[in-house]
């Protein structure tokens, strides 16, 4: 099997030489590197070239900077580098973060579930952060133990996350691109299951990630929910269901009006089809009758 990764970057200069470092050095080794920079200002660009120099897998495509607009702009960037490519060469496309270190068995293992499960569609290790940074984030006192890392707790240990994707390629093919809005990975990943692959995260494989974001906008996360519900494609009753879970797992009513607020104001089309949001739904509401039979 041949990879494509396609890496987007934004002023990434403190990370990226660690990414592709880690990269540069795995077992696994048919692969090539496409970093696409969305306009940095700092230095970013010129690590790149200093890779590319030592390292013909590696290349660049420059952009002028784009637009930020969560979701859209991460998906839109990864375009652009799947553009540069001649698909037919590759039998996996992965979209990474510059912000994460790969242990250097990673492709290598991803590859073995692959080889191993031709129903395989989707394909990740779990994403680490420091605990010194997720502490911060929560104000402790995290003095003593600013080495250790700790499972990035935003989604189940399940869930394939957005800064380390593994499609194959024909799974890539029948999702029918990456769709640019807020909620793509995971609008992915039930559009994969409704073509028929399994999605598969190897739960001893971590990653380890520099910069997360996510707390910066933990602020806004309940209106941000209600976008993300009406992208993926929730009927109003679901939404509902939904939002009632959020809001009592964090014990807030408000939350709850938030997002049923930010849900209803949507008026956008949704980059979904008729039968893939047919299918979103029915496949969300077995989840959550399959999960409260298991309570």
């Amino acid at each position: 099997m041949k990879f494509l990764i396609v890496i987007p970057a934004h002023n990434e200069e403190q990370n990226i030489a660690f990414c592709l470092e880690s990269l540069r050095h795995q077992s696994f080794t048919d692969f090539c590197v496409v970093v696409v920079n969305d306009g940095s200002t700092d230095s970013t660009e010129k690590i790149v070239q200093d890779f590319i120099a030592r390292d013909s897998r590696f290349g660049l495509k420059n952009l002028d900077k784009s637009v930020h607009e969560p979701g859209a702009k991460v998906v839109r960037t990864f375009n652009h580098g799947l553009a540069t490519a001649d698909l037919d060469l590759f039998d996996v496309i992965c979209k990474f973060d510059a912000d994460i270190i790969f242990p250097a068995h990673y492709l290598q293992k991803v590859h073995n579930v692959f080889s191993e499960s031709p129903k395989a569609g989707m394909v990740s290790g779990l994403v680490r952060i420091k605990k010194s940074v997720f502490e911060k984030q929560l104000a402790y006192d995290f003095k003593d133990q600013k080495r250790q890392w700790i499972f990035e707790n935003l989604s189940s240990k399940n869930h394939v996350r957005g800064p380390v994707k593994a499609y194959r390629k024909q799974c890539f093919l029948d999702i029918g691109d990456l769709r640019p809005v807020l909620g793509w990975d995971n609008i992915d990943v039930m559009l994969a299951k409704k073509n028929g692959w399994e999605v598969h995260t190897v739960k001893d494989l971590w990653v380890k990630h520099l910069r997360p974001t996510a707390y910066k906008y933990k602020s806004q996360k309940a209106k941000k929910l209600g976008e993300y519900f009406y992208n993926i494609g929730l009927s109003l009753p679901l939404a509902a269901v939904s939002s009632a879970k959020s809001s009592l797992k964090n014990k807030s009513l408000s939350e709850f009006f938030i997002t049923m607020n930010s849900y209803i104001g949507q008026n956008g089309n949704r980059e979904l089809t008729q039968e893939e949001i047919r299918y979103i739904r029915n496949l969300r509401w077995k989840e959550m009758w399959r999960k409260s039979r298991q309570k």
